[in-house]
C-alpha cells in the first residue's frame, strides 16, 4: 500500500506490521500537533485494506503484531472496526495482538460489551495521549478530555482486558509549571499503571496551532533545561512498574528503562545532562519539511527564540 503522510506510531511498534485503515486523524485538534493537518481525513475502503493484507500474505508475511494507522484508529465506527479485525484474523490467524492509537473519548463512547468484543478479536494495546496531569493544560491543548474522564476510560479498558500505554509531553504545561505537572502526572500514572510511558518532550512545528499561542503570549514555552528537570522529577516520583522512554529531539537526548528498577541509573543520566544544559530562555521549533526531526537543510530548520 502506498502510504500517505508521515508515519506516526509508538516506538514499541517499530517491529509491527503497520496496516493503514485511514488517512490522517479523525480528531486532529490537539494544539501542539501538526502531523496530520496537511491531510484530508478519509477512511480507506475495505477493498484497499484487504488488498494490503493479501499482498503481505502472498509475500510470505505472517505478522505477530499489527498496528492500525493512522491517528486515533480506535475511533472508527464499531461495525467497521470489527469487520477489519475479522479480516485480519482471516489472513493472519496466528497474529497475537492488534494495537492502535486511541483517545479517552473514543473509549468512553464504547459499551463494556464492545470493549470486551474488541479484546476477544485481538486488540491489546491502546496508546492514549495523556500529555499532562493538569486539567487546565488539557483544556488549552484541546485534548477533549479531563482527568476524571481519563480515569474512567482507563478503568473500563483494563476491565475489558486491554492494555493502556501513555503518551506524555514534558513542557506541555509551559514555563514555570514543570514541577507542578510532574507531580500531577506522577499521581495519575501511578494510579492508572500504563504498561509503557513515552515522553515526547515539547517540540513544535511553527504551523502547529500552539505556535500562535506563543506569538500572542498566551502560552510561554519552557526551556529545554526545564523540560529535563520536569522529566527528572517525574521519574523520581513514579512508583508503578512502568517501561519508560523519553525523547528530547532538540538536544538529542534519550532516557529509558524499567521503573522503579532503573530509577537511580535514569536519574543519574538526567542529572548529568541537566548540569550540561545552560539555563537559557530558549525553546525550539522546526519549519519546513523535516519529517525525521533531524538537522536537515543545512541546519536551517532549527530555530531558537
Amino acid at each position: 500500500m502506498e502510504y500517505e503522510g508521515q508515519i506516526c506510531r509508538a516506538p514499541m511498534e517499530r517491529s509491527s506490521f503497520m496496516l493503514p485503515i485511514m488517512v490522517g486523524c479523525s480528531y486532529n485538534r490537539c494544539r501542539f500537533c501538526n502531523l496530520f493537518r496537511h491531510l484530508k481525513y478519509r477512511e480507506l475502503s475495505f477493498e484497499q485494506i484487504e488488498k494490503e493484507l493479501a499482498r503481505v500474505k502472498e509475500a510470505g508475511g505472517n505478522p505477530r503484531k499489527i498496528f492500525l494507522g493512522d491517528g486515533n484508529a480506535f475511533a472508527q465506527k464499531t461495525e467497521r472496526l470489527m469487520q477489519i479485525l475479522e479480516m485480519i484474523r482471516q489472513y493472519f490467524p496466528e497474529c497475537e495482538e492488534i494495537n492502535m492509537d486511541a483517545t479517552v473519548t473514543s473509549i468512553l463512547k464504547r459499551s463494556d460489551a464492545e470493549l470486551e468484543a474488541f479484546c476477544k478479536l485481538g486488540v491489546r494495546h491502546l496508546y492514549l495521549g495523556i500529555e499532562s496531569g493538569l486539567d487546565d493544560v488539557l483544556a488549552l491543548m484541546e485534548k477533549d478530555h479531563d482527568q476524571r474522564q481519563a480515569y474512567e476510560a482507563i478503568g473500563r479498558l483494563h476491565q475489558a482486558g486491554m492494555i493502556y500505554d501513555a503518551h506524555i509531553m514534558t513542557g506541555v504545561a509551559g514555563k514555570g509549571r514543570g514541577k507542578e505537572n510532574a507531580y500531577a502526572l506522577a499521581e495519575f500514572l501511578n494510579q492508572t499503571r500504563p504498561a509503557h510511558v513515552v515522553n515526547f518532550s515539547m517540540f513544535l512545528h511553527k504551523e502547529a496551532p500552539l505556535y500562535q499561542n506563543i506569538l500572542d503570549g498566551s502560552f510561554i514555552p519552557a526551556s529545554e533545561r526545564e523540560n529535563l528537570e520536569e522529566e527528572r522529577r517525574l521519574i523520581e516520583l513514579l512508583t508503578a512498574d512502568i517501561l519508560y522512554d523519553g525523547f528530547h529531539d532538540f538536544i538529542e537526548f534519550r532516557v529509558r528503562g524499567r521503573l522503579p528498577k532503573d530509577k537511580e541509573k535514569m536519574t543519574a543520566r538526567l542529572d548529568k545532562v541537566i548540569a550540561e544544559t545552560p539555563e537559557t530562555e530558549i525553546y525550539s521549533y522546526v519549519q519546513g519539511e523535516c519529517p525525521a526531526l533531524e538537522r536537515c537543510d543545512g541546519g536551517s530548520v532549527w530555530r531558537t527564540v
